[in-house]
């Protein structure tokens, strides 16, 4: 990147923040939210994911804060964590900064320092101070491969000084190894195809121990401070996967040290846009503080879990988590619910994770329910509920790019028809879950639903050479599917296409009359999956799909007054936290071991929400949304968003750092009815 390319980024930067909303424009919302998410932490070991908190840019590498108690390693960011296809800490720290008076040739002791550790939105800094020094480092990411540690050191004593500056660090044991590289340091890893640099803009001498796990780097001249001055040191982090990334990466190294205010500053621009956009909502539950951290808080884990494009992955997305090892890929049915949410405010990013999925949607129209750094790896058995033309209509809605439905709506179309071409067992208009390679366990992965009690009994039945259904047609695909219908009716009277619009809106019709009488039971007053071979409602369960219907809006008034009666009922899904994915009284109800029998998923507690709101239950939805924000432990502390909760407790289980959660949050945020 040239210096003149740098100054249109700032510039291009400068005229977006000009855009937003006059009532946060003003504001420095970045220095606004300090410490929102507690992301300190040493990892203990090479693959101990606990202690992660932050990246950026859709960088694969990222970092946490050292605990203000561990001062061993004050002068350093914990890690850095490099990704793959799993995450491997590279170190406790790699780089630590050294400091040496000139005068005695006595170390500055780091550790003696009065320190105050921040996370801040898009930036990590650590403010050190001693009795003669007074030390600020700031990280930020500047490209998708690089990141930048700028150090201030400022000279608090009366006379001058002069100081010797360096940084050491030392790697976890398995299959890492520093060499030296042209100014700096070099990790390589154990198969040759990664390398992780670490490089100043000086003039230094690198030593290197013997078994080649630790490092000292010192810069050959002093740095002279006069009293009352300060000084500036920077180093850079770039981790590349092939040496193309890195021929491309290295023609911008030399921009990065001499344009860092610059690249401090769009950071700053570019977070306060994120920022403003994600608070400008005038839903009542954004005027709380605590909430508006929330906000915050589910913006930094969707972009924290940003991967940009790599290896096999076209495209920009998103990782469910990356502090979870089992979630280092881009899974459709996450992908289309954080695509909603980053509509709002990152809508690039948006469009980019839909289409990382639909670059690899096959010739019958499939989409895979999740795709890879590594292809061989995705995962062709099954695929997911069908939300992606919501997520392109909601894009459209946020940027008006027409070009984007255009281009989409082809896809939508061929992904819609291969549904009912592969999961209508009997061609009657109602779909059912199923998997390309006959086993049970893909089909129930495709409900997203992995192990609910719904699928307990269920058997696969052939449709084709290339696909199996499972012997019960459900409630939530079929309501998924209507919603679907309408949605692309909407993308095709904004391409002018009348008569498929007119289509879809009369099957849309038709499905939703099937759905209203077929999945009811009038005696319970809940909607329920459908028995394939007799038409027998499976009554087994009382669960998330049930409230479906009322999300899209295929439920009678009637029908809705009394699926409200059972989601308000403190027995049934009113509870402590409500919405569990289960019905409170049912004999399998299990939050701690269920994952899908109990747990309360927050994607299905909004579209409870919703669906309330939808038939005017208003002062429900309200209550039982205080009662989720309320509730979720930690979720308005500075713990991290997670997977699921537990309703009974309200305690975080499973993934911490989950998108789809920070997604659903910040919809129930934001939506303005």
């Amino acid at each position: 990147m040239t210096s003149k390319n740098l100054t249109l980024l700032l510039i291009t930067f400068l005229v977006w923040s000009s855009c937003q909303p006059k009532v946060e424009k003003a504001k420095d919302l970045q220095n606004s939210f300090p410490n929102i998410l507690n992301i300190q932490g040493i990892p203990a070991s090479q693959f101990d994911l606990k202690p992660f908190g932050f990246s950026d840019l859709g960088a694969w590498h990222g970092y946490a804060l050292p605990p203000k108690d561990s001062t061993e390693y004050y002068g350093g960011f914990s890690g850095p964590l490099c990704m793959k296809m799993w995450g491997q800490w590279l170190g406790k720290c790699v780089s630590q900064l050294e400091l040496t008076d000139a005068a005695t040739m006595e170390a500055i002791d780091l550790s003696k320092a009065k320190a105050e550790m921040l996370y801040l939105p898009g930036r990590l800094q650590q403010n050190l101070e001693l009795k003669d020094w007074r030390i600020q480092l700031r990280l930020i990411f500047v490209s998708n491969r690089t990141s930048l540690i700028e150090t201030t050191i400022l000279n608090k004593k009366d006379t001058n000084a002069s100081i010797f500056t360096g940084w050491k660090g030392r790697l976890f044991a398995k299959g890492l190894q520093f060499s030296e590289c042209p100014n700096g340091i070099q990790v390589d890893f154990e198969n040759g195809k990664k390398h992780f640099l670490i490089q100043t803009n000086k003039e230094e001498d690198v030593m290197i121990s013997a078994d080649r796990r630790s490092y000292h780097l010192i810069v050959k001249k002093p740095i002279d401070l006069p009293a009352g001055e300060a000084r500036k040191l920077k180093l850079l982090h770039s981790y590349y996967f092939n040496p193309e990334e890195a021929s491309l990466e290295s023609n911008q190294i030399s921009d990065y040290f001499a344009q860092s205010d610059s690249l401090f500053s769009a950071n700053k621009i570019r977070w306060n846009g994120y920022l403003s956009k994600a608070l400008e909502s005038k839903n009542p539950l954004l005027r709380k503080a605590e909430n508006r951290k929330l906000a915050v808080k589910c913006v930094e884990t969707l972009l924290t879990n940003w991967r940009s494009a790599a290896g096999d992955l076209k495209h920009d997305g998103v990782f469910p988590s990356a502090a979870y090892q089992g979630f280092y890929g881009f899974w459709s049915w996450d992908s289309w619910k954080q695509a909603v949410a980053l509509a709002h405010f990152q809508p690039q990013l948006a469009k980019s994770n839909i289409r990382s999925l639909f670059d690899y949607q096959d010739k019958m129209g499939m989409v895979a329910d999740c795709i890879y750094f590594d292809a061989s790896e995705n995962n062709w058995r099954d695929t997911k509920a069908p939300l992606a033309a919501w997520a392109v209509l909601q894009i459209y809605q946020e940027t008006h790019d027409l070009d984007f439905v255009k281009e989409m709506y082809p896809k939508l179309v061929k992904y819609h028809n291969w549904w009912y071409q592969n999961r209508d067992h009997d061609r009657n208009g109602l779909c059912e879950y199923g998997s390309t390679d006959g086993t049970l366990i893909a089909a129930k992965w495709e409900s997203g639903m992995d192990n609910a009690v719904r699928f307990d009994d269920a058997k696969m039945l052939k449709n084709n050479a290339h696909a199996w259904s499972m012997n019960q047609e459900s409630v939530d695909l079929n309501a998924y599917l209507y919603a679907e219908k309408n949605q692309l009716a909407a993308l095709a009277l904004l391409l002018d296409k009348t008569a498929e619009a007119n289509t879809y809106q009369e099957q849309a019709k038709s499905l939703k009359q099937q759905i209203a009488t077929k999945f009811w039971d009038e005696q319970t007053g809940f909607f329920y999956d459908r028995a394939l071979e007799t038409g027998k409602l499976l009554t087994i369960q009382q669960g998330a799909e049930g409230w479906i219907p009322l999300y899209t809006k295929i439920a009678s008034k009637k029908q809705a007054a009394a699926v409200r009666n059972i989601l308000v009922d403190s027995t049934k899904f009113a509870s402590y936290m409500p919405f569990p994915t289960l019905a409170a009284d049912h004999a399998k109800f299990n939050p701690l071991k269920g994952y899908w029998r109990g747990p309360v998923w927050i994607d299905q507690a909004y579209f409870g929400i919703k669906g309330l709101q939808n038939y005017g239950f208003k002062k429900d939805a309200d209550a039982l949304s205080e009662n989720l924000l309320q509730h979720a432990e930690g979720l308005l502390e500075d713990a991290p968003i997670r997977e699921n909760y537990h309703p009974l407790t309200g305690k975080g289980l499973n993934a911490n750092h989950f998108s789809w959660s920070a997604a659903h949050f910040l919809m129930l945020l934001s939506d303005e009815e």
